[in-house]
């Protein structure tokens, strides 16, 4: 696991000045504390942090190909390496060292751009191609490990792990996208189709980028995709056996390191699930950690301590205060973007807990996206019933009368959701969901917006390329092309965002064995009913799990980390609310009603309203705008 970043320059091959490139580097210095190298030629640059965990001595980068006709930096684990390497030395190529990042380039030397189907793992690298003078970019099928790019003022590129990289540079821009605000108040991140600075983007996952001096800037090319269009036949034991075998393998081949090893255990179904199979694979116990916390009602510290027992890890356990608002300036840097999850917050202690004793920690993260297992999938297969009983010109009118006349917001307490619900159903099944997904509705975002931002952000709407990507979707159904949804714009924008930061933030590096791209295929392949059934998600994976997890673990309701936020708002974070409606950096842009705005504080304050998720999300958006020196 690392940190990389460079410079190429598009037009003609000028010298790169070493200094800048070192700088980006510096910049992620936490995704790589082991070791630090800058390689130049004329026209591009290539630098790299390590965080050391296959190959500790034998795979510095960036690394040259034995024939010195390529250069690598990489980001990330190739899990069949030690496969691929015995297939490449059967077809003639020569290895130096032990470890993945010169499977990749004997990978390059062989496949070229075809490379990437190859390998099993999650990456993001660059390789130039000293022969051809060209600049490859890929990232893995999922979006596990980031990669960042903009065009500069010079003619060049530059690319890097993180945002902070390219801020580094001096002749980055840092101008705000308004419409990557109107994203960000949408979903509370800036998904992969936009960053938050004009001029920067994100290599979307599952894709790649060949770029050559002389040419102009090409379109990422797509080189993986997940189908939701086909149905797997066969018995439900059947199918769990082969889920089983799915799980297995893929935990099993995230268990290589040359480094101290273990697993978070929230005692979720996931995580649970994940340990289950580590526990089976190795000769000595598990290392596995959780926190809990001081309120009864947001801890689930006491399942995992059963998971634990049940199949004997070395367990570590540490209780922690949820008031630990006074860490918000540190969570809003390590995102760059503004990001308003607040469940990053107890998601970074937990990693900070795991690296006083591991290096690499696997997580049970993408079974939820992968096998329908959020409420609101189940909420999505049961309202398109509905959908599909009722004609959407009785649908619209009817349910659109009755949830605008509801008269609670959508941030409201759960009992009193109804108006998301019904003003879901007036809209086709891609509508529905995109207001599921939504934190903040389109009515809401209007009335918070100024005139001046309504005009910068002109027709633009949020929600727009969300339901293109659903009605465009390899998919059968809502359920499908919510599935689908999630794995292509949630998974990489919020998930595993969240996951890389706060764990890349201690130099830990967390391992996904659920979002294995075999296991995806096979679960986007089966029948509706053995994802969602009976009011359960994750219907198949549940059952198939009943051999080795306790039904209060696979049954109990879905909990999560939980950041108390209405309670600071009313408390600590009163003040820092009134600020961001009055004299903080988000007031001064204009581009929001500080009346409206100062209206929901007080609200939220008095207690007559839960208007703690806007407020989240317009703290974490001022912090965002200050962390990025933006005014």
């Amino acid at each position: 696991m690392c940190g990389i970043a460079g410079i190429y320059h598009l037009e003609t091959p000028k010298p790169v000045d070493r200094a800048r490139v070192e700088a980006m580097c510096d910049a992620i210095a936490h995704r790589g504390p082991d070791g630090q190298g800058v390689w130049t030629a004329p026209g591009v640059a290539l630098g790299h942090r390590r965080l050391s965990i296959i190959d500790l001595a034998g795979s510095p980068q960036p690394m040259a190909s034995p024939d010195g006709r390529a250069m690598l930096v990489f980001n990330g684990e190739i899990y069949n390496y030690r496969e691929l390497r015995h297939e490449l030395k059967a077809a003639g190529e020569h290895f130096r060292t032990d470890g993945d990042s010169e499977v990749i380039l004997a990978a390059w030397r062989r496949w070229g751009p075809g490379c990437v189907t190859r390998l099993l793992g999650m990456f993001a690298f660059a390789i130039y191609d000293l022969d051809a003078r060209t600049l490859f970019l890929a990232r893995d099928r999922l979006g596990v490990k980031p990669l960042y790019y903009a065009q500069l003022s010079d003619g060049s590129l530059a690319f890097g792990s993180e945002l902070k990289a390219l801020t580094a540079h001096p002749l980055l821009r840092r101008e705000i996208d308004p419409l990557a605000v109107e994203d960000y108040l949408t979903w509370g991140y800036v998904p992969d189709d936009r960053a938050i600075l004009k001029g920067v983007c994100k290599l979307a996952a599952g894709h790649s980028l060949l770029l050559r001096h002389g040419a102009p800037l090409p379109r990422p090319v797509q080189w993986w995709d997940v189908s939701f269009a086909e149905r797997r036949k066969g018995k439900p034991a059947d199918l769990e056996a082969e889920l089983v075998h799915l799980m297995r393998q893929a935990v099993s081949s995230r268990m290589v390191a040359d480094v101290p090893l273990g697993a978070f255990l929230s005692g979720g179904v996931d995580s649970s699930s994940v340990v289950a199979f580590m526990a089976e694979a190795s000769g000595s116990p598990v290392r596995t950690c959780s926190i809990g916390f001081d309120v009864a009602g947001l801890d689930e510290s006491a399942y995992a301590t059963k998971i634990a027992r049940q199949f004997g890890t070395n367990h570590a356990s540490r209780i922690v205060s949820p008031d630990d608002f006074a860490a918000i300036d540190q969570l809003a840097g390590m995102f760059d973007e503004p990001f308003a999850d607040a469940s990053a917050l107890p998601t970074w202690r937990v990693c900070q807990l795991a690296r006083e004793s591991v290096t690499v920690a696997l997580s049970g993260d993408g079974a939820d996206e992968a096998l329908g297992g959020y409420r609101r999938h189940v909420f999505q297969a049961g309202e398109d019933k509905v959908r599909a009983l009722l004609p959407q010109s009785l649908r619209g009118p009817v349910f659109g009368a009755l949830g605008r006349a509801y008269p609670k917001a959508d941030w409201a307490p759960r009992p009193l959701r109804a108006k998301s619900t019904l003003l879901s159903l007036a809209g086709d099944s891609a509508q529905g969901y995109a207001r599921s997904m939504a934190v903040l509705p389109p009515e809401l975002r209007d009335r918070l917006y100024s005139d001046d931002f309504r005009r910068l952000r002109g027709d633009y709407r949020a929600e727009d390329p969300l339901l293109a990507l659903m009605r465009d979707a390899p998919a059968r159904s809502g359920l499908d092309r919510a599935q689908y949804a999630d794995l292509k714009v949630w998974l990489p924008g919020d998930i595993l965002t969240k996951v890389d930061r706060t764990s890349m933030s201690v130099s830990l590096e967390a391992r996904e064995p659920l979002l294995d791209h075999r296991l995806i295929e096979f679960a986007a392949s089966l029948p509706e009913r053995m994802r969602v059934q009976g009011g359960q998600g994750k219907w198949l994976m549940k059952r198939a799990m009943r051999r080795y997890l306790p039904d209060d673990v696979l049954y109990r309701p879905k909990q999560g980390f939980v950041t108390p936020i209405a309670q600071w708002f009313r408390g600590p974070l009163a003040g820092a609310a009134r600020e961001i409606a009055g004299g903080a950096a988000l007031a001064r842009t204009g581009w929001f009603d500080q009346r409206r705005l100062l209206g929901l504080v007080d609200a939220h304050v008095a207690g007559t309203s839960d208007n703690s998720r806007v407020l989240w999300q317009m703290l974490m958006l001022d912090k965002a705008f200050t962390s990025l020196g933006v005014n």
